[in-house]
């Protein structure tokens, strides 16, 4: 087996077991996904077109990228303003906003 599978195997593995620990907490009701709120390679996995599984988000906030937040507090968490939106939310949906270029 070359590295380059080894790799490639070691990511999907990760992937996954980040998942099944992501959908018992989802399905116990204790947290939810959070679509951008997360910092720059700081995603929980599946971020959108572009990224592949956990930590590939490319920039601060990007709208298709979700982190996982205690059940209830997705719609209340406020971010930074950008240069050209005074107030950002995160959001229980992807967003269209800050996706890399």
């Amino acid at each position: 087996m070359t590295t380059r599978t080894t790799l490639g195997l070691g990511a999907s593995l990760a992937c996954a077991l980040g998942m099944a620990a992501a959908t018992t907490a989802l399905a116990e009701g204790e947290m939810e996904k959070c679509f951008g709120v997360a910092m720059a390679g700081q995603n929980d996995c599946a971020a959108g077109p572009g990224t592949t599984c956990a930590g590939t988000s490319k920039v601060d906030y990007q709208g298709n990228a979700w982190k996982l937040v205690p059940a209830g507090t997705c719609a209340e968490i406020e971010l930074p303003a950008a240069e050209d939106v005074t107030a950002r939310m995160g959001s229980p949906e992807a967003l269209m906003r800050d996706l890399p270029a």
